[in-house]
This record gives C-alpha cells, structure tokens and sequence, in this order.
C-alpha cells in the first residue's frame, strides 16, 4: 500500500541521504523503479505529474495500478505516491483518488496567495496522514508543459511556507526541469543554506531537476538538507536510446520481436539502470 512520505523523509534528512523520486508515465516506468527500490533494499517515491495522469487514464487508475504492483511483485520496502507540480485543483482530485503524498506548486502566485493556499491544504492533507510538499522560487526549464525561467528562492518567503507546518520544502536554487545547457552556472549553495538556516534543520528539502547535475552538487545539496531528488528526464532519455536501438537494430522484425512486451523491454532495462545508479549516488541503498 503506497503511504505518506514524511517519516521516509525524516529519516533521510536526519540519516543524511536522499530519496529518489522516479517520475512515471506508465507500466514501464513504474514497475522498473519498483524492481530496482526492492533489489536493493531503498525507500523510493513514484511521481506522477498532471500530464502523465491524464495519459494513464486519471489518478486512480495511477493509484490502482501502483497499489496492485505492490501486493503482485510483493514490495516491502517503503513507498510513496506523490503528485509533482500540482495544481489547487489538481491536488483535491489526487487526494480524493487516494495519493497519500501531495505537492502544490503556488511558486507562480504572489507569496500572499501562495501561503493562503498552502495553509489550507496543508490543514486537509494533515486531517487524513497525508504529507505536502511546497515550493518556493520557480524551477526552471519546462516540465509537463508549465514554464519557468527560474529563480532562487527567497528564505524568509521559504521560512513564511515552512511555519505553516509542509512536511518537506522545494526551493529553487538554480536548477531546472529537463536537460542542463551549457552554459548552466550551477546550483546556488548560497542559497540553499541561506534556506537551511531559516528553516531550520529538520524540514527535508527537495532537489527538483535532478538529471544531469553533477555527483559532487549532489552529495554538497544533501549535506546541506535536501532529502528529495526529482529524477524524470533521464529515465526518458534512457528508455527512448534503448528503445530506438532495439529498432535500428531491426530487432522489432525478428520473430514476434514486434510484441509491445518485447518491443519495450529494452527501455525498461535501460530505466533499471538509471534508478539503480540514482539511488547509489544519493545515498538510500540498504535504508528501506
């Protein structure tokens, strides 16, 4: 059964490591990041934007097939379901439909209306175990086809949000959604301890944007408080490499080579490889 985030956060905050959170579009997705959380013994989150609840039907059936893969592949280690980048709306449908870990994204409301908001649906999430995420300063780049320049986050705006009692805290240090440029100055350390230190020392932050920044900011974040990795983008570059290889290769005309079954396995695997080094690099192997 798929449970709050919030003590699996805790830990890695007080343990000093983070939690990956997979993003997940379908079956694949899914059940690869299962595979590999249970192989090696690592709490996991499996994200679910907007867009990706729509292409899977609407949130329950996201919910039915996360909680039928937990009893089918026999999952014990802990698990969460949480919606990423979600809207006021977005987030009542997802907490009716059975999430039990939510994230609103008010970051592009003026901070008045960002707190107002959170406020209220951090007192409903509360009233039934469910634990939410906030953000603060938008994250660049593009995901599920919200935009954002990006921007570091304000402390005393991330300390205002943090008073009103979310369980853990995005805020925007300089990473995007997507693919990094470049030319990318990278992550703002400044920043990000300038936070820590408002907000104090047991909220867990988040790491949104986590494909592509380099292991040594990843392990400084962590150390400075992050506790939640996002990881969405290298999954799918990962999955679309092995899947156009498969058919470059001629593979699809072989036998039944055809057969979606046979057809997506290679991205599959290619998915496995990506969470199995994620979760190495942050820290969560053996922490279920």
């Amino acid at each position: 059964m798929v449970i709050s985030a919030k003590e699996m956060l805790q830990k890695a905050r007080a343990e000093k490591y983070a939690v990956a959170q997979i993003n997940i579009n379908n079956l694949e997705w899914a059940k690869s990041a299962l595979t590999v959380a249970q192989e090696l013994e690592s709490p996991i989150i499996l994200g679910c934007t907007e867009g990706a609840g729509r292409y899977m039907t609407g949130y329950k059936t996201v919910v039915g097939m996360v909680n039928g893969m937990l009893e089918e592949m026999k999952i014990t280690v802990p698990v969460a379901l949480h919606l990423d980048h979600g809207s006021y709306e977005h987030c009542y449908r997802c907490i009716d439909a059975g999430f039990m870990s939510i994230m609103f994204d008010g970051s592009h409301y003026p901070i008045e209306e960002n707190l107002a908001k959170t406020k209220e649906l951090v007192e409903v999430c509360h009233s039934k175990g469910i634990s939410l995420e906030a953000e603060v300063g938008a994250i660049g780049g593009d995901e599920d086809g919200v935009s954002a320049a990006g921007e570091c986050a304000d402390p005393e705006e991330c300390k205002m949000i943090a008073d009103l009692g979310v369980d853990f805290l995005a805020a925007g240090i300089g990473n995007i959604h997507g693919q990094y440029p470049a030319d990318w100055p990278g992550l703002s350390f400044e920043t990000l301890e300038a936070v820590k230190n408002k907000v104090g020392e047991e909220l867990p932050l988040v790491l949104h944007g986590g494909t592509g920044i380099p292991a040594d900011m990843i392990q400084k974040a962590i150390s400075l408080g992050v506790s939640k990795i996002n990881v969405n983008t290298e999954c799918q570059l990962s999955f679309a490499a092995a899947t156009r290889k498969y058919i470059e290769e001629g593979k699809d005309r072989q036998g039944k080579g055809f057969d979606p079954r046979k057809l997506l396995l290679p991205g599959a695997e290619a998915i496995k490889v990506t969470v199995r080094e994620k979760l190495t690099l942050f820290g969560s192997v053996g922490k279920a």
